[in-house]
């Protein structure tokens, strides 16, 4: 699918074309955003640009050499960001080519950032001028968005934190895979942040005689040092409670084998003198006595009683 946006009086306005004006307008055009095009719509986008589009598998390189350089085609950053997959965190590379007249973006598949961007601009509510500024207000909007995953990821661990510290019958099993969910997604999260950190840095590098370089780039910068502490501190709260919840499986298991110890002790006694007196010898005057029967009885009582009151006393049931 592609996307193409212009600049109408300092905002981002998007662009619709017909098969008729699109070979005559996609030059002409502010933002192109390319979204898990067909091998037919690539082509034409690269004809159109004379820009080579990056592959999948070029985009998805770790070495900074291969995510932050400049070429004959302009300025490139390769930029990990943040998207939902069957419920729980995962990670998207976005490749941007920055040119002097013009904005490409190629990604896989849709994300809340670009989302919401779109929203804003029908509204006529992002001021941009320049492809340049319209590059770093997406990283700006990034790191906002990443603050308010952040932020969630906060207020479903302070619920995680009452069940498990204040509730009595709380499913500790499930608070568990909970736990594992957001330490999960906070190591996602920090690691779109530390990846826009090295985007931001080498932008910084490339922009800074720029007007957009030099007001945006500070603020975004320490924004992202701020939440970078933030995902620490959700680090050591997460660690904390899931080795409290693990405690507390650990005592409730404990307190089921104490259980079962205490029973197998309780009941010793009754069992060897059941066992005596089941002995096949001939000579065994109980057994032949009138009283022999419920002395037995009374003995295996008396002898399962016993070790119960000795256990109580002691404070161990």
């Amino acid at each position: 699918m592609l996307r193409f946006f212009g600049f109408t009086d300092g905002k981002l306005v998007e662009q619709r074309f017909n098969e008729a004006t699109l070979d005559h307008a996609v030059p002409n055009t502010g933002w192109v955003d390319a979204q898990d095009t067909s091998d037919e719509e690539r082509d034409r986008l690269e004809a159109l640009l004379h820009t080579e589009l990056p592959e999948s598998d070029d985009v998805e390189e770790i070495e900074s050499s291969a995510r932050y350089f400049t070429d004959a085609s302009g300025i490139h950053v390769h930029s990990l960001f943040l998207t939902q997959s069957e419920g729980r965190m995962d990670t998207t590379t976005v490749a941007f080519i920055l040119q002097p007249e013009r904005l490409i973006t190629v990604r896989e598949c849709e994300l809340a950032d670009f989302r919401l961007l779109r929203m804003r601009a029908r509204r006529g509510q992002v001021e941009v001028r320049t492809p340049r500024h319209l590059l770093l207000t997406i990283f700006e909007q990034k790191v906002e968005n990443l603050a308010d995953a952040i932020e969630d990821i906060h207020h479903e661990l302070e619920n995680v934190s009452h069940r498990v510290l204040e509730e009595t019958d709380t499913d500790l099993e499930s608070a568990i895979d909970d736990l594992a969910a957001m330490e999960d997604g906070n190591g996602k999260i920090r690691l779109c942040l530390m990846d826009t950190q090295r985007s931001i840095s080498f932008l910084q590098r490339q922009l800074r005689d720029t007007q957009a370089g030099q007001e945006i780039i500070p603020d975004v910068i320490r924004d992202i040092d701020t939440l970078m502490s933030h995902t620490t501190f959700l680090f050591d709260k997460i660690n904390f409670l899931m080795g409290t919840t693990q405690g507390f499986i650990n005592i409730e298991q404990n307190k089921i084998i104490k259980i079962f110890s205490i029973a197998s002790v309780v009941f010793l006694p009754p069992t060897l003198v059941a066992s005596m007196y089941g002995m096949n010898f001939d000579i065994m005057p109980e057994l032949r006595w009138e009283f022999g029967y419920p002395l037995a009885i009374s003995l295996m009582i008396l002898a399962g009683i016993a070790p119960y009151l000795y256990f109580k006393r002691k404070g161990w049931l």
